[in-house]
């Protein structure tokens, strides 16, 4: 193989990329503008078309996505305005019950209070009654048995009523004193 030499012009062959005839070159341009006019008439408008659908469906699903993000924070603050609402009435609701419980008990006090006085009145009128009966009751034996001890003393018989209610009288009252 020989060297080319610096300076020196070689002929290159292009081999079959290079056209043999003129004629070859317009027709080669001529079906170049015409597959440029097909595309640009044809080709082109499908993909703006297509490019258009998908920006306006890029669009639409970045719109509906912001509506969705917007409808889903108004729901939130609703939810936390239900929430703070339900706090609000949970608390009045124990406080109603607080204040409820309270009064319940404070009208059970004072029932059983009540209640208590009533059963210590009715108690004491009881024990009272039962005190005079037996006072009388006592009276009775006690003024029997006095008359009899005061008969056997004197040696006479106290069979007058009025002088053995005296004697019986006297006596406890002498008993009373002596206490």
């Amino acid at each position: 193989m020989d060297t080319p030499e610096f300076g020196v012009l070689q002929e290159v062959d292009l081999g079959p990329l290079l056209p043999h005839y003129l004629s070859e070159i317009f027709v080669g341009i001529i079906l170049m503008l015409l597959i440029f006019l097909v595309m640009w008439k044809f080709i082109v408008p499908a993909f703006e078309k297509m490019y258009d659908e998908r920006s306006s469906r890029i669009e639409g699903g970045m719109q509906r996505a912001a509506a969705a993000e917007a409808k889903a924070e108004a729901a939130l603050a609703e939810y936390n305005d239900q929430l703070a609402n339900a706090r609000e009435e949970a608390a009045r609701i124990r406080e109603d019950a607080k204040n409820a419980g309270a009064q319940v008990l404070a009208e059970a006090r004072e029932k059983a209070t009540k209640e208590s006085s009533r059963i210590l009145e009715s108690g004491r009128a009881q024990l009272e009654a039962e005190r005079s009966q037996l006072l009388a009751e006592l009276r009775g034996e006690v003024g029997g048995l006095a008359t009899t001890l005061a008969g056997k003393i004197v040696g006479e018989s106290l069979t007058d009523d009025e002088r053995a209610n005296r004697t019986v009288d006297r006596f406890l009252a002498e008993l009373e004193s002596a206490r």
